[in-house]
Order: structure tokens, then C-alpha cells, then sequence
């Protein structure tokens, strides 16, 4: 068993949760419920980033003190967190006594030995606010290309970076005044001495990503400046030890807020723990920050220097994510897709989002995209279609025929042991952070034990007259491979898992738990456990996130000019609406073989086709095409079948797919390809 310390990066208090934070905080949370899942002890904090500039002046806009700004701003953070199941042990805040004290003896530590050097630094002062003001806060005209309202920093339009004194026409956001320039001493961490262990840090093995540490490279190459640690009053944030009106810049407290957190959790929850046993130089333990990759360059330079410089341990890892688009561009207020946590868990549960990040993100530094109709599409067919659709074509039979029992021996003893056995692999995955790779394989196990459901057809066999045991051991056998699959997607849908839990009545649902095969073991009554994705809810949530400072919509007149102007442009063939070519070829249209018909009892319209969609896929479809063939003549017929159209869930089962005929009123005719075509074939 490891002892393993977990954090997330801290997110700041002066804005809410949104989508793009969560990709990080999820990813963390999967990580740590499978680490503990596999039995290890992992101990996971997070904390309010509380301190700067920025949320001293957003509480003074606020009409309140920062004080209350952050704590207002905590409860709403730890709302969103639970909402979405990313629990904490414990969830702090950088303004705590704890960081306080933490903060002051790293720095006084560093400074005994040699690495803080004082010196002059001028800045731009706002006269009228009576501060020296951040790059953020100054804007002016670049002193290369002349473009306006550039920030104090770099230019938007030339990509040129430059000291806010260098700005032209310089002015304050604040309070619209002409900035002067202001000489005052400054702290500085000397980064430069620590750039040969920093080199070397960075390079041991599993430490950073490859492509993290290739790029850190660029740093080194230009060499390490010192870092300005300081800020003048007024700011909100802990005084410099010995130094009045001289505060701790933001970055410097908050990675201590990793330390402190858990020092708080120790304190207040689990006082058996000890804060050296984890943080102690040259300590066994194993200490994980997950961060995003636009704050590597503090976390892999900076705070590694300051505890090295303390005598503390460093981080055994950085596990960094990138960053999140939304329908493959920059989310955006206009369009809707800056959608904040809240406004999501209004709209759509929360396990959905878990299992769609899940299954794009690896152990690389890539961005990911949301992009909503895959996302109602994926949901829909791995989720609902495939993995929860096993338990609601057995839970029935077990819960009405054989009272809530399964049977008393395994009828397929070697294909759930092959389930079980695949949780070797599965768990490696979620180790090294590869959750794509998980639930691919996952879902290839869910894709068998429906093909093993599709072929028993134990709605069939429960007609049959003598049929009973085997209905019974084949819907045995199905929940079984049910309860495999919930318990390796536990860690990426922990409420799902609950109910999953509850409905079987096992007393453990973690990794080893799947290793005893249920026989002779009595069930709950089955319930629904997951709904499919209504994207009328996915375009709510949309139009929730919309700015209401986007355009205006257009008045009636131009609405009008508009909508003729469309009947002008817009081409028509028939009455049918007009598709691009880009859309037209999402549609997957594959060759398959008809290799058994049946009327379905209860339509006079459908018949049920199980289809070989090639490579050993076998698919359930419905098909309204009864009035024009008997079953005995579809019998091996090719057809051409939509594939990747999301599993459709009907009265007598789910359809999993479409097959393709045309009508002319006077009968319907199936579109079948030439002899020469097989199953599995693409349709061009």
C-alpha cells in the first residue's frame, strides 16, 4: 500500500467554477478514487488561492471586505465541487493562520540561507488610488507597433513584451489617471542559484511530462532571473516577516496552501497523520500536484527552488493538463459555451461531463474539446445504450421470475473470469492517468457482454416452455458482467457506482471486490440508473451561458430583411432542408448481413433484425419494414446500415442502429449492395 498526498491547483477567489477549471479537478478526483480503489491511501486537499490585488479591489467593488469576499466565494466553489462528486478531504484557504506561519518560516529559511536579495525596483503608481499598479491594471499604446489599449506587459497585436514603463500613453484601469513612475525596495527569491539542481530536478524520472520539461529547457537555455516576491500596500495578502507595508506576492503563499491545507486536515480530521511524514525531506511518501499547463512555470521552477531551499521535500510529480475548448474553439460568453459549473449542474447530471472527460484525456499534455453532440452522442450509446442497458435486460427476469436471486452457479464461468481478468489492465491504465485507454477497453467488455445477452435472447428463451433455468443463468451471467463493468467505471461515476452498489447489496466495490463471482446471491428491485442526454437541456444550458451583454438581437424590420434575404439564398430540393457535404459525412454507412429476422409481438409495422456488422459486431435493430418483407426472406440479405447513429431505446428493446429503404407509397424496398460487398464494408 502507498501513502500517497494528492492536490489540485488552487483556484482563485474573485470568480466562479467553470468548465475549463473542472477538466483538472475531475482528472484528479478519477485518480484518486482508482488509487484507492486499488487499495492504496490517498489523502486528497485543495484550497481557496485567496490573496492579490485582484480580490482586494473586487471586494471594494463589492461594497465588502476581502474577508468576505473569499468566503463567499469558498462556499460557492465547494457547492460546485461536490455537484460534480470531486470530493475533497479537505478544502482550505491560503488565508489561514496555517499558511501564515508556513509562509513566513519558508521564507525566513530561505533568507538565513542566502537566497533573498533586496533592491530598488521602479513601477508605475496610480496617484489617485494611492498604488503601484500590476500589468493588469495599466494600459496604454505598444511602444513597437503602435497598437492601442495594449496591457503593461505584451502586446495582443505584435506579440512584443516590454516593462509597463515602456507602454506609451500609459493610463490606470482603475481610475483613468496618468500612472507615474515610483522608485520603492522589492524582495527577490534568487532563482539563479538553484538552476543546476532545478536542471536536474526536472529531468529525473517521472517528475514532468517529456514535452513540460523539453520546454523548461528554454528557460535554462536563456538563463533564470530573480524572482520579484514582493508587493507594496495597499494589497491583501501576509505582511514579509520584518518588513512593514511589504506583502508576500500571490504565488508565494499559494503552493504553501498545499502544505497548510494538510496541515489543517491533520489538525481538524485525522490527527493520527504527521505532517513530516509527508513533507519531511527525503520522505518515502508520495506527494502529486494536478495542475493546468499555464502555471507550470511556478510549479515546476519556482516552488521546487523554495522547498529545496527550506530543506522540504518536492513533489514526487506534476501531473499537467491543457487547457479546454468548447466545439472546437475558445470558449466564449457570446456563444454560450463559457459555461459555468452552476449553470451545467442546472441542466445535466453532473456523471455525464465525468465520463466525457474521462474518455479524452491521457497522460499527455493535449487540449481537450467539449464538443456538445458528441458529447449527447457518447453519453447516450456508451452510458445508456451499452453499459446500463445490460442490467435492465436481466434485473427484470432475476426481480419477477426467480425472486431476486441469481442463479446458484456460474453458467459462463470462463467469460465473466475474462471480465474480471481485464481489470489488470484497466487499472494500470487509470494508474498512469491513460483514462481514455480505460474506458475504451471498458466499453469493449460492455460491447461483449450485450453481444453475449444478444445471443442467448433471454426474452426469447422465457416463451419457451422448459426454458427457465436457462433464462435464469443467462441473466445471472449478464449482471454479473454488469457488476464488472460498474466497478471499474466507479472512480469515473462514483453516484452511478452507489446505486449500481445498492441494487447488487455488496458490502465492497473496489477493485479486488470483483474477483468473487456472485452465485446464489440475492439482488434489490431494479430501478432506473441513468437517463439518456436530452440535448434540448444541452441547448439550455447554452442559452443560460449566453452573455447578456452579446449583440442584441436584431428588430423586427431587420429580422424581416433577414429572413427574406434566406428565402432568396438558401437552396431547396423538395422540401427537404439542405445539408453540407461536412455534415453528410458524419453518417456512417456500413455493409451488414441480415443473420436472423423476427416479428416483434406487440407491432404490426417492426422486425427485428440481428445484424453482422462485421469485425464480430453483432447489432440489434428495429425496423419498420414489415407491411413489405416476412422474416424468412431477409435471411443472410446484405444491407446497408447506419452506424453510428446513437442507440435508440424502444418498448421492446434498443435499436442499435438504422438500416436503410426507400418508399414510394406503394411499398417499401431495403437498399442492398451488390453480392460482392461483406459485412464490416463502408458505404462511399
Amino acid at each position: 500500500m502507498r501513502n500517497i498526498l494528492v492536490t489540485n491547483a488552487l483556484p482563485y477567489a474573485n470568480g466562479p467554477i467553470h468548465m475549463g477549471h473542472l477538466l483538472g479537478y475531475i482528472q484528479a478526483d478519477i485518480w484518486v478514487r482508482a488509487m484507492r480503489a486499488m487499495g492504496h491511501n490517498v489523502t486528497y486537499v485543495c484550497a481557496d488561492d485567496a490573496h492579490g490585488t485582484a480580490i482586494m479591489l473586487r471586494a471594494e467593488a463589492n461594497g465588502i471586505t476581502p474577508e468576505q469576499q473569499i468566503a463567499n466565494v469558498q462556499k460557492e466553489h465547494i457547492r460546485d465541487f461536490d455537484g460534480f462528486g470531486v470530493h475533497f478531504d479537505h478544502y482550505d484557504s491560503t488565508n489561514s493562520d496555517e499558511n501564515k506561519a508556513r509562509s513566513e518560516e519558508i521564507y525566513i529559511k530561505n533568507r538565513e540561507a542566502g537566497n533573498i536579495a533586496i533592491r530598488p525596483v521602479t513601477q508605475l503608481f496610480d496617484p489617485e488610488k494611492g498604488m503601484f499598479l500590476s500589468d493588469r491594471f495599466i494600459k496604454g499604446t505598444c511602444p513597437k507597433c503602435k497598437a492601442e489599449d495594449q496591457y503593461g506587459d505584451s502586446c495582443e497585436v505584435c506579440g512584443t513584451t516590454y516593462n509597463a514603463t515602456e507602454l506609451l500613453n500609459p493610463r490606470s484601469t482603475l481610475s483613468g489617471a496618468t500612472p507615474v513612475e515610483k522608485s520603492s525596495d522589492h524582495y527577490f527569491f534568487k532563482l539563479p542559484n538553484f538552476s543546476e539542481y532545478l536542471q536536474k530536478w526536472t529531468r529525473d524520472e517521472g517528475r514532468l511530462p517529456l514535452s513540460i520539461a523539453n520546454k523548461l529547457d528554454e528557460w535554462f537555455d536563456a538563463g533564470l532571473a530573480d524572482w520579484d516576491i514582493s508587493r507594496d500596500a495597499p494589497y491583501f495578502g501576509f505582511e514579509i516577516p520584518d518588513t512593514p507595508n511589504k506583502y508576500f506576492y500571490v504565488w508565494v503563499d499559494a503552493p504553501i496552501g498545499y502544505m497548510s491545507s494538510f496541515e489543517n486536515y491533520i489538525k481538524t480530521k485525522r490527527p493520527e497523520l504527521n505532517f513530516d511524514d509527508y513533507w519531511k525531506k527525503d520522505s518515502k511518501n508520495e506527494v502529486y500536484h494536478f495542475i493546468g499547463k499555464d502555471i507550470v512555470y511556478f510549479h515546476a521552477l519556482f516552488w521546487p527552488a523554495m522547498l529545496e531551499g527550506a530543506n522540504y521535500r518536492t513533489p514526487t510529480g506534476l501531473f499537467v493538463n491543457g487547457f479546454l475548448t468548447v466545439n472546437g474553439q475558445k470558449m466564449s460568453k457570446s456563444r454560450g459555451t463559457f459555461i459555468k459549473a452552476e449553470t451545467y449542474l442546472q441542466h445535466l447530471n453532473p456523471e455525464y461531463l465525468r465520463y466525457y472527460f474521462a474518455s479524452k484525456l491521457s497522460d499527455k499534455v493535449e487540449d481537450s474539446d467539449l464538443n456538445l453532440d458528441d458529447f449527447v452522442q457518447k453519453v447516450n450509446s456508451d452510458l445508456v445504450g451499452k453499459v446500463v442497458n445490460i442490467a435492465s435486460r436481466c434485473a427484470k427476469f432475476i426481480n419477477t421470475k426467480f425472486d431476486n436471486k441469481l442463479s446458484s452457479e456460474c453458467a459462463e464461468p470462463e467469460l465473466v473470469q475474462s471480465f474480471i481478468n481485464a481489470g489488470d489492465s484497466i487499472a494500470k491504465a487509470y494508474e498512469s492517468r491513460e483514462f481514455s485507454t480505460a474506458i475504451r477497453e471498458i466499453m469493449a467488455l460492455a460491447d461483449r457482454a450485450n453481444q453475449y445477452i444478444d445471443e442467448k435472447k433471454p426474452w426469447a428463451l422465457a416463451k419457451v416452455e422448459g426454458e427457465e433455468q436457462q433464462v435464469h443463468d443467462v441473466c445471472s451471467v449478464g449482471i454479473n458482467l454488469f457488476r464488472q463493468l460498474a466497478v471499474y467505471l466507479a472512480p469515473v461515476l462514483p453516484a452511478l457506482a452507489k446505486q449500481v452498489q445498492d441494487f447488487l447489496k455488496l458490502e465492497s466495490f473496489d477493485f479486488a471486490s470483483r474477483k468473487q463471482i456472485l452465485v446464489a446471491h440475492e439482488i434489490a428491485q431494479f430501478e432506473p440508473l441513468m437517463q439518456r442526454v436530452d440535448s434540448k437541456a444541452v441547448a439550455a444550458m447554452v442559452e443560460a451561458s449566453k452573455d447578456s451583454l452579446a449583440a442584441p438581437a436584431p428588430a423586427k424590420a431587420e429580422k424581416k430583411k433577414e429572413k427574406k434575404a434566406e428565402k432568396k439564398t438558401e437552396p431547396k430540393i423538395g422540401e427537404a432542408e439542405v445539408i453540407g457535404i461536412e455534415d453528410f459525412l458524419k453518417v456512417d454507412l456500413r455493409v451488414a448481413k441480415v443473420v436472423e429476422a423476427a416479428t416483434v409481438e406487440g407491432s404490426d409495422k417492426l422486425l427485428q433484425l440481428t445484424l453482422d456488422a462485421g469485425e464480430a459486431e453483432t447489432r440489434n435493430v428495429f425496423s419498420g419494414i414489415r407491411s413489405s418483407y416476412a422474416p424468412e426472406d431477409l435471411k443472410d440479405k446484405l444491407v446497408v446500415l447506419v452506424a453510428n447513429l446513437a442507440p435508440r431505446k424502444m418498448r421492446f428493446g434498443v435499436s442499435n442502429g438504422m438500416v436503410l429503404a426507400a418508399g414510394n407509397g406503394e411499398g417499401i424496398f431495403i437498399i442492398s449492395p451488390d453480392s460482392g460487398a461483406k459485412p464490416g464494408d463502408k458505404v462511399s
